[in-house]
Protein backbone atom coordinates (compact mmCIF):
# COMPACT_ATOMS: atom_id res chain seq x y z
CA UNK A 1 0.00 0.00 0.00
CA UNK A 2 1.09 3.41 -0.37
CA UNK A 3 1.39 5.79 1.99
CA UNK A 4 -0.67 8.90 2.35
CA UNK A 5 0.64 12.16 1.77
CA UNK A 6 -1.16 14.38 4.15
CA UNK A 7 -4.06 13.27 6.77
CA UNK A 8 -6.16 16.26 7.75
CA UNK A 9 -7.05 16.17 11.41
CA UNK A 10 -11.23 15.80 10.59
CA UNK A 11 -10.45 13.08 7.98
CA UNK A 12 -13.23 10.99 9.44
CA UNK A 13 -15.79 13.49 9.90
CA UNK A 14 -15.26 14.56 6.11
CA UNK A 15 -15.18 11.07 5.07
CA UNK A 16 -18.60 10.33 7.49
CA UNK A 17 -20.09 13.59 4.98
CA UNK A 18 -18.81 11.71 1.81
CA UNK A 19 -20.60 8.85 2.11
CA UNK A 20 -23.79 9.94 3.37
CA UNK A 21 -23.68 12.25 0.55
CA UNK A 22 -23.04 8.88 -1.44
CA UNK A 23 -26.54 7.34 -0.31
CA UNK A 24 -24.60 5.62 2.40
CA UNK A 25 -26.95 6.25 6.08
CA UNK A 26 -23.52 5.95 8.23
CA UNK A 27 -20.06 5.29 7.51
CA UNK A 28 -18.01 4.19 10.78
CA UNK A 29 -14.13 3.59 11.50
CA UNK A 30 -12.30 0.80 13.27
CA UNK A 31 -8.84 -0.84 14.03
CA UNK A 32 -8.43 -4.29 13.19
CA UNK A 33 -7.91 -5.99 16.30
CA UNK A 34 -10.70 -9.00 16.02
CA UNK A 35 -9.23 -11.04 18.23
CA UNK A 36 -13.00 -11.63 20.11
CA UNK A 37 -14.43 -12.70 16.95
CA UNK A 38 -11.95 -14.54 15.90
CA UNK A 39 -12.06 -16.73 18.83
CA UNK A 40 -16.23 -17.22 18.04
CA UNK A 41 -15.70 -18.27 14.61
CA UNK A 42 -13.09 -20.53 15.79
CA UNK A 43 -15.83 -21.93 17.73
CA UNK A 44 -18.56 -22.18 15.33
CA UNK A 45 -16.29 -24.06 12.96
CA UNK A 46 -15.19 -26.02 15.07
CA UNK A 47 -19.23 -27.04 15.75
CA UNK A 48 -19.50 -27.59 12.24
CA UNK A 49 -22.25 -24.93 12.03
CA UNK A 50 -20.75 -23.69 8.69
CA UNK A 51 -22.14 -26.79 6.85
CA UNK A 52 -20.62 -26.79 3.60
CA UNK A 53 -19.74 -23.67 3.50
CA UNK A 54 -16.01 -24.35 3.60
CA UNK A 55 -14.37 -21.24 2.47
CA UNK A 56 -15.85 -19.72 5.81
CA UNK A 57 -12.55 -21.86 6.81
CA UNK A 58 -10.55 -21.95 3.78
CA UNK A 59 -8.57 -18.64 4.31
CA UNK A 60 -7.29 -19.37 8.23
CA UNK A 61 -6.73 -16.23 10.41
CA UNK A 62 -6.88 -13.73 7.32
CA UNK A 63 -10.82 -13.47 7.83
CA UNK A 64 -9.96 -12.20 11.38
CA UNK A 65 -6.78 -10.40 10.77
CA UNK A 66 -7.32 -7.52 8.10
CA UNK A 67 -3.51 -7.20 7.72
CA UNK A 68 -3.20 -10.92 6.99
CA UNK A 69 -4.95 -10.25 3.77
CA UNK A 70 -4.40 -6.93 2.66
CA UNK A 71 -0.56 -5.70 3.66
CA UNK A 72 -0.12 -2.73 6.11
CA UNK A 73 -3.96 -2.50 6.59
CA UNK A 74 -4.20 -0.45 10.10
CA UNK A 75 -8.07 0.87 9.96
CA UNK A 76 -10.90 -0.16 8.39
CA UNK A 77 -14.06 2.10 6.76
CA UNK A 78 -17.07 0.20 7.15
CA UNK A 79 -20.50 1.46 5.93
CA UNK A 80 -24.43 0.78 5.82
CA UNK A 81 -26.39 1.23 3.23
CA UNK A 82 -30.71 0.34 3.59
CA UNK A 83 -31.82 -1.45 1.31
CA UNK A 84 -36.04 -2.07 2.55
CA UNK A 85 -37.75 -1.50 -0.61
CA UNK A 86 -41.25 -1.87 1.31
CA UNK A 87 -43.46 -1.83 4.56
CA UNK A 88 -43.39 -4.68 6.27
CA UNK A 89 -47.38 -4.82 6.20
CA UNK A 90 -46.58 -5.87 2.26
CA UNK A 91 -43.66 -8.05 3.44
CA UNK A 92 -45.73 -9.91 5.45
CA UNK A 93 -48.55 -10.44 2.91
CA UNK A 94 -46.82 -12.25 0.75
CA UNK A 95 -44.91 -14.30 3.65
CA UNK A 96 -48.34 -15.26 4.82
CA UNK A 97 -49.73 -16.05 1.01
CA UNK A 98 -49.01 -19.66 0.13
CA UNK A 99 -49.07 -19.52 -3.29
CA UNK A 100 -46.49 -16.65 -3.68
CA UNK A 101 -42.84 -17.10 -3.76
CA UNK A 102 -41.38 -15.15 -0.97
CA UNK A 103 -37.24 -13.94 -1.82
CA UNK A 104 -35.47 -12.34 1.04
CA UNK A 105 -35.67 -8.58 0.39
CA UNK A 106 -32.32 -7.96 -0.55
CA UNK A 107 -32.46 -9.96 -3.21
CA UNK A 108 -35.69 -8.30 -5.32
CA UNK A 109 -33.48 -5.89 -6.75
CA UNK A 110 -29.87 -5.47 -8.10
CA UNK A 111 -26.96 -7.32 -6.92
CA UNK A 112 -26.44 -5.15 -3.72
CA UNK A 113 -22.73 -6.40 -4.39
CA UNK A 114 -22.26 -3.88 -7.56
CA UNK A 115 -24.17 -1.25 -5.81
CA UNK A 116 -21.96 -1.18 -2.58
CA UNK A 117 -18.85 -0.94 -4.70
CA UNK A 118 -19.23 1.16 -6.66
CA UNK A 119 -20.47 3.72 -4.07
CA UNK A 120 -17.40 2.91 -1.88
CA UNK A 121 -15.41 3.20 -5.33
CA UNK A 122 -16.37 6.70 -5.13
CA UNK A 123 -15.78 7.40 -1.67
CA UNK A 124 -12.35 6.02 -2.10
CA UNK A 125 -12.13 8.49 -5.11
CA UNK A 126 -13.31 11.40 -3.19
CA UNK A 127 -10.36 10.71 0.12
CA UNK A 128 -7.81 10.03 -2.99
CA UNK A 129 -9.02 13.61 -3.98
CA UNK A 130 -8.35 15.45 -0.50
CA UNK A 131 -5.17 13.41 0.67
CA UNK A 132 -3.77 11.72 -2.57
CA UNK A 133 -2.98 8.08 -3.22
CA UNK A 134 -3.55 5.94 -0.32
CA UNK A 135 -3.63 2.05 0.34
CA UNK A 136 -6.87 0.85 0.23
CA UNK A 137 -9.25 -1.97 -1.15
CA UNK A 138 -13.02 -1.95 -1.27
CA UNK A 139 -14.93 -5.76 -0.18
CA UNK A 140 -18.84 -6.07 -0.55
CA UNK A 141 -19.03 -9.60 1.02
CA UNK A 142 -16.91 -10.93 -1.39
CA UNK A 143 -13.48 -11.81 0.50
CA UNK A 144 -12.58 -13.00 4.01
CA UNK A 145 -13.95 -10.34 5.89
CA UNK A 146 -15.85 -10.48 9.21
CA UNK A 147 -17.74 -7.36 8.45
CA UNK A 148 -20.74 -8.00 11.30
CA UNK A 149 -17.74 -7.63 14.18
CA UNK A 150 -15.95 -4.55 12.03
CA UNK A 151 -19.47 -2.67 11.89
CA UNK A 152 -19.98 -2.98 14.88
CA UNK A 153 -16.50 -1.94 16.60
CA UNK A 154 -17.32 0.95 14.04
CA UNK A 155 -20.25 1.72 15.83
CA UNK A 156 -22.85 0.85 13.22
CA UNK A 157 -24.73 -1.30 15.39
CA UNK A 158 -24.49 -4.35 17.46
CA UNK A 159 -24.75 -7.93 16.64
CA UNK A 160 -28.22 -8.98 17.76
CA UNK A 161 -29.09 -12.78 18.85
CA UNK A 162 -29.72 -13.36 15.08
CA UNK A 163 -25.77 -12.37 14.14
CA UNK A 164 -27.17 -9.34 12.53
CA UNK A 165 -26.32 -5.91 13.01
CA UNK A 166 -29.20 -3.75 14.57
CA UNK A 167 -28.59 -0.48 14.44
CA UNK A 168 -30.54 1.51 17.76
CA UNK A 169 -32.16 3.75 15.62
CA UNK A 170 -32.08 1.97 11.84
CA UNK A 171 -32.94 -1.44 12.47
CA UNK A 172 -31.33 -4.12 10.72
CA UNK A 173 -32.35 -3.97 6.94
CA UNK A 174 -28.99 -2.74 5.85
CA UNK A 175 -26.27 -4.13 3.83
CA UNK A 176 -22.27 -3.77 4.72
CA UNK A 177 -19.03 -2.31 2.73
CA UNK A 178 -16.22 -2.45 3.84
CA UNK A 179 -12.67 -0.29 2.94
CA UNK A 180 -9.25 -1.73 4.26
CA UNK A 181 -6.71 0.80 4.20
CA UNK A 182 -3.71 2.73 5.64
CA UNK A 183 -4.99 5.25 6.97
CA UNK A 184 -4.94 5.51 10.34
CA UNK A 185 -8.12 6.92 11.32
CA UNK A 186 -9.70 7.36 14.42
CA UNK A 187 -11.59 4.62 15.62
CA UNK A 188 -15.11 4.69 16.53
CA UNK A 189 -16.68 3.97 20.12
CA UNK A 190 -18.00 0.63 19.59
CA UNK A 191 -22.05 0.05 19.87
CA UNK A 192 -23.11 -1.85 23.14
CA UNK A 193 -25.65 -4.42 23.18
CA UNK A 194 -29.61 -3.13 23.53
CA UNK A 195 -31.31 -6.64 22.88
CA UNK A 196 -31.54 -7.60 26.62
CA UNK A 197 -34.29 -10.34 27.22
CA UNK A 198 -35.43 -10.04 24.16
CA UNK A 199 -35.78 -13.37 22.15
CA UNK A 200 -38.57 -12.80 19.17
CA UNK A 201 -35.72 -13.87 16.35
CA UNK A 202 -35.09 -17.14 18.28
CA UNK A 203 -38.44 -17.93 19.19
CA UNK A 204 -39.93 -16.95 15.50
CA UNK A 205 -37.43 -18.63 13.42
CA UNK A 206 -39.12 -21.66 11.38
CA UNK A 207 -36.08 -23.93 12.10
CA UNK A 208 -34.85 -22.98 15.10
CA UNK A 209 -32.05 -21.79 13.40
CA UNK A 210 -30.94 -19.76 15.97
CA UNK A 211 -29.72 -22.44 18.81
CA UNK A 212 -28.62 -20.01 21.38
CA UNK A 213 -28.45 -16.52 21.80
CA UNK A 214 -25.89 -14.72 19.11
CA UNK A 215 -25.37 -18.68 17.27
CA UNK A 216 -27.00 -19.57 13.98
CA UNK A 217 -26.22 -23.11 13.09
CA UNK A 218 -25.84 -22.42 9.08
CA UNK A 219 -27.06 -26.23 8.88
CA UNK A 220 -30.46 -25.25 9.97
CA UNK A 221 -31.46 -21.63 8.58
CA UNK A 222 -33.41 -21.46 5.74
CA UNK A 223 -30.88 -19.01 4.09
CA UNK A 224 -28.40 -21.62 3.87
CA UNK A 225 -30.97 -24.30 2.96
CA UNK A 226 -31.80 -21.94 -0.33
CA UNK A 227 -28.98 -20.38 -1.10
CA UNK A 228 -25.71 -22.42 0.29
CA UNK A 229 -26.87 -25.79 -0.22
CA UNK A 230 -26.07 -27.49 -3.46
CA UNK A 231 -27.66 -30.74 -2.84
CA UNK A 232 -30.92 -31.90 -0.93
CA UNK A 233 -33.26 -29.97 1.20
CA UNK A 234 -33.24 -32.02 4.60
CA UNK A 235 -36.67 -33.61 5.18
CA UNK A 236 -37.38 -32.39 8.52
CA UNK A 237 -36.94 -28.62 7.14
CA UNK A 238 -39.15 -28.55 3.89
CA UNK A 239 -42.04 -27.86 5.81
CA UNK A 240 -41.19 -25.36 8.00
CA UNK A 241 -39.58 -23.39 4.70
CA UNK A 242 -43.17 -22.47 4.09
CA UNK A 243 -43.32 -20.50 0.85
CA UNK A 244 -39.63 -18.90 0.97
CA UNK A 245 -37.70 -19.47 -2.07
CA UNK A 246 -34.43 -17.64 -1.22
CA UNK A 247 -33.49 -16.87 1.61
CA UNK A 248 -35.54 -15.59 5.08
CA UNK A 249 -36.17 -13.06 6.84
CA UNK A 250 -38.45 -13.73 9.40
CA UNK A 251 -35.66 -12.78 12.15
CA UNK A 252 -35.45 -9.41 11.16
CA UNK A 253 -39.28 -9.06 10.35
CA UNK A 254 -40.27 -9.80 13.66
CA UNK A 255 -37.34 -7.87 15.84
CA UNK A 256 -38.69 -4.93 17.92
CA UNK A 257 -35.82 -2.66 16.67
CA UNK A 258 -37.28 -2.71 13.06
CA UNK A 259 -39.73 -0.57 14.33
CA UNK A 260 -37.28 2.03 13.37
CA UNK A 261 -36.14 0.55 9.91
CA UNK A 262 -36.72 3.27 7.16
CA UNK A 263 -37.52 2.13 3.15
CA UNK A 264 -34.23 2.51 0.91
CA UNK A 265 -34.63 5.54 -1.05
CA UNK A 266 -32.44 3.48 -3.67
CA UNK A 267 -33.89 2.39 -6.86
CA UNK A 268 -31.33 -0.53 -7.57
CA UNK A 269 -33.09 -2.13 -4.40
CA UNK A 270 -36.45 -1.77 -6.07
CA UNK A 271 -38.05 -5.05 -6.74
CA UNK A 272 -37.67 -6.16 -10.27
CA UNK A 273 -39.72 -8.13 -12.48
CA UNK A 274 -42.49 -8.32 -9.79
CA UNK A 275 -40.88 -10.58 -8.28
CA UNK A 276 -41.55 -9.51 -4.69
CA UNK A 277 -45.11 -11.24 -5.50
CA UNK A 278 -45.22 -13.45 -8.08
CA UNK A 279 -47.30 -16.73 -7.67
CA UNK A 280 -45.49 -19.72 -7.84
CA UNK A 281 -46.19 -21.54 -10.48
CA UNK A 282 -45.60 -18.95 -12.71
CA UNK A 283 -41.68 -18.81 -11.34
CA UNK A 284 -41.61 -22.74 -11.67
CA UNK A 285 -42.81 -22.65 -15.50
CA UNK A 286 -39.25 -20.54 -16.25
CA UNK A 287 -36.72 -22.37 -18.46
CA UNK A 288 -33.47 -21.88 -17.66
CA UNK A 289 -32.98 -19.14 -20.54
CA UNK A 290 -36.21 -16.94 -19.03
CA UNK A 291 -34.61 -17.66 -15.91
CA UNK A 292 -31.14 -16.17 -16.90
CA UNK A 293 -32.38 -13.19 -18.44
CA UNK A 294 -34.90 -12.44 -15.39
CA UNK A 295 -32.27 -12.97 -12.98
CA UNK A 296 -29.30 -11.18 -14.58
CA UNK A 297 -27.25 -8.84 -12.14
CA UNK A 298 -29.12 -10.03 -9.34
CA UNK A 299 -28.32 -12.00 -6.23
CA UNK A 300 -30.60 -14.76 -7.04
CA UNK A 301 -28.08 -15.87 -9.57
CA UNK A 302 -26.22 -17.40 -6.68
CA UNK A 303 -28.79 -19.95 -6.03
CA UNK A 304 -28.56 -21.96 -9.53
CA UNK A 305 -31.13 -22.82 -12.09
CA UNK A 306 -31.60 -26.11 -10.33
CA UNK A 307 -31.25 -24.36 -6.64
CA UNK A 308 -34.23 -21.96 -8.09
CA UNK A 309 -36.02 -25.50 -8.70
CA UNK A 310 -35.28 -27.72 -5.92
CA UNK A 311 -36.80 -24.42 -3.56
CA UNK A 312 -40.24 -23.74 -5.79
CA UNK A 313 -40.53 -27.61 -5.57
CA UNK A 314 -40.47 -27.29 -1.73
CA UNK A 315 -42.72 -24.17 -1.62
CA UNK A 316 -44.99 -25.97 -3.99
CA UNK A 317 -45.65 -28.98 -1.87
CA UNK A 318 -45.93 -26.45 1.24
CA UNK A 319 -49.17 -24.51 -0.96
CA UNK A 320 -52.89 -24.97 -0.74
CA UNK A 321 -53.12 -27.89 -3.34
CA UNK A 322 -54.81 -27.04 -6.49
CA UNK A 323 -55.40 -27.94 -9.94
CA UNK A 324 -52.47 -25.53 -10.77
CA UNK A 325 -49.62 -26.78 -8.71
CA UNK A 326 -50.47 -30.71 -9.33
CA UNK A 327 -49.97 -29.49 -13.16
CA UNK A 328 -47.14 -28.03 -12.54
CA UNK A 329 -45.31 -30.36 -10.77
CA UNK A 330 -46.35 -32.88 -13.09
CA UNK A 331 -44.50 -30.75 -15.59
CA UNK A 332 -41.14 -31.59 -13.94
CA UNK A 333 -41.65 -35.38 -12.54
CA UNK A 334 -39.22 -36.38 -15.41
CA UNK A 335 -36.65 -33.01 -15.32
CA UNK A 336 -33.19 -33.70 -15.91
CA UNK A 337 -31.60 -32.84 -12.15
CA UNK A 338 -32.23 -35.88 -9.78
CA UNK A 339 -32.26 -33.10 -7.07
CA UNK A 340 -35.51 -31.17 -8.77
CA UNK A 341 -37.03 -34.28 -9.32
CA UNK A 342 -36.47 -35.91 -5.97
CA UNK A 343 -38.01 -32.34 -4.68
CA UNK A 344 -40.73 -32.82 -6.93
CA UNK A 345 -41.75 -36.33 -6.03
CA UNK A 346 -41.65 -34.95 -2.52
CA UNK A 347 -44.08 -32.07 -3.07
CA UNK A 348 -46.30 -34.33 -4.54
CA UNK A 349 -46.69 -36.25 -2.06
CA UNK A 350 -47.48 -33.52 0.33
CA UNK A 351 -50.59 -33.23 -2.13
CA UNK A 352 -51.07 -37.00 -1.81
CA UNK A 353 -50.83 -36.78 -5.58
Amino acid sequence: MNKPRHIPADLNRQISGWGRELGFQQIGMTDIDLSQAEKRLERWLAAGNHGDMDYMARHGKRRSRPADLITDTCSVISARMDYLPMDRATVESVLNADNLGYIARYALGRDYHKVLRRRLQKLVDRITAAIGPFGHRVFVDSAPVLEKPLAEKAGLGWLGKHTNIINKQAGSWFLLGEIYTDLPLEPAIPATNHCGSCRACMDVCPTDAIIAPYQVDARRCISYLTIELTGSIPIEFRSAIGNRIFGCDDCQLFCPWNKFAQLSPETDFAPRHHLDATELVTLFSWDQEEWDTRVAGSPLRRAGYTGWLRNIAVALGNATTSPAIIEALNARRDDPSPVVREHVQWALEQHDA
